[in-house]
């Protein structure tokens, strides 16, 4: 459970990205919808990891990592909102609203509706993998920018070495404990991750003199790949 903890905490902190925001006062072209969805994930896969849903404390380790993102990715929101101009701020809220419904009615249905803990697992577990696999699969888009623009400036490579170590620890903690829900997500995240590495390796040294990018050019190269799922 460490090593689980430890690799998704790191992920988490490579992903921010909001001290620019903060010491730039805007959020320019920066796109929260990455952050929206992975704070819809984040709470999908905590309620999968309670008693509830799972038989006893099988996933607590599930839940209880989920629950630190929850606060990670909820953070992110409220700073976002903080600095976004009005009718982004709206944009936001009606989001996030949408997500809390959608996560409210899963909850009253698997919890009321649905009876015994496989069918509870699998109703919940597969809308995990939708939120999941739609997480995984945004980085092919960003390799292709890499590849396009030749730099890898739009993918970091910490951020790239996480997303493989987490995906690829939670693989193989799904595999373990049988758990098709967990494994079959973080596959495709495997993949992805290894794609995102073997491609920074090989552009990484394809650098350009250009002059410094904006936070507007920064961010909304790095958020291409989540505009195109929303």
């Amino acid at each position: 459970m460490n090593v689980i903890f430890l690799t998704s905490i790191f992920l988490f902190f490579f992903r921010l990205t909001f001290k620019r925001v903060i010491k730039e006062a805007s959020v320019g072209e920066f796109s929260c919808i990455p952050y929206i969805l992975s704070f819809f994930s984040a709470l999908i896969w905590t309620w999968y990891g309670l008693p509830v849903v799972s038989a006893g404390w099988e996933n607590l380790t599930v839940a209880s990592i989920s629950a630190i993102g929850i606060l990670f990715e909820f953070s992110f929101i409220i700073i976002y909102i903080w600095f976004a101009p009005r009718d982004k701020k709206k944009f936001v809220v009606l989001m996030v609203s949408l997500v809390l419904a959608i996560v409210g009615v899963t909850v009253f249905f698997s919890s009321f509706t649905i009876h015994g803990h496989h069918m509870r697992k699998l109703f919940v577990g597969s809308m995990g993998i939708v939120t999941s696999m739609s997480m995984y699969s945004s980085p092919l888009v960003a390799v292709k920018q890499v590849i396009k623009t030749k730099s890898v400036e739009f993918m970091p490579f910490y951020l790239s070495l996480f997303s493989f170590l987490t995906s690829l620890i939670w693989m193989i903690y799904g595999i373990l404990g049988r758990d098709p829900y967990l494994t079959s997500p973080n596959c495709i995240g495997c993949f992805t991750g290894i794609l995102q590495l073997v491609v920074y390796c090989i552009y990484s040294r394809c650098k350009k003199d250009e002059p410094p990018k904006t936070l507007n050019d920064v961010e909304k190269a790095n958020n291409m790949e989540f505009i195109t799922h929303s």
